[in-house]
Order: C-alpha cells, then sequence, then structure tokens
C-alpha cells in the first residue's frame, strides 16, 4: 500500500507546478484500494489533463502496479 502512495506522490509531483503541495493517502475499503490525491488548486488540471487523459494514464499504472493481487485500485483527486 506505501508503494502505491509513493508512486502516485511521485508521478504527481513530475506533472505540477507546486510539488510541495502533493500528498496521497491510501484506505482499504474492503477489497478496493481507495487513494486520495491532493495537489495545489492550479494544479488540479495539470494532474487531470486534457479529457481526463493523464489521471486515467496514472489509473492505468496503479491497475497494472496492483495486476498480481486480488485487489482494485481507485485513484481520487481531491481539491
Amino acid at each position: 500500500m506505501a508503494d502505491v502512495v509513493r508512486l502516485v506522490e511521485h508521478l504527481a509531483r513530475a506533472l505540477v507546478d507546486d510539488p510541495e503541495a502533493v500528498s496521497a493517502s491510501a484506505e482499504m475499503h474492503g477489497h478496493t484500494l481507495v487513494v486520495r490525491l491532493t495537489v495545489a488548486p492550479p494544479d488540479i488540471g495539470k494532474v487531470i489533463g486534457r479529457q481526463g487523459r493523464t489521471v486515467t494514464a496514472i489509473r492505468t499504472l496503479l491497475t497494472a502496479v496492483e495486476g498480481t493481487s486480488a485487489r482494485r485500485v481507485v485513484l481520487e483527486v481531491v481539491e
């Protein structure tokens, strides 16, 4: 679980203008790992990307990382 959080933080810090404002946390809800990503308000668009392509790519990476386990991964971008 900590590896997923570090991966999300690393990817988000590479995308935003204010990397110090990036934080991520994770919680288990049954068989689902919910990762919450918080960034500075002006950087939300950079994390989401055009038509959601960037956040979709991050979600795809998380699914690939957790592909060997039976749990599902959900990424939420929090304002």
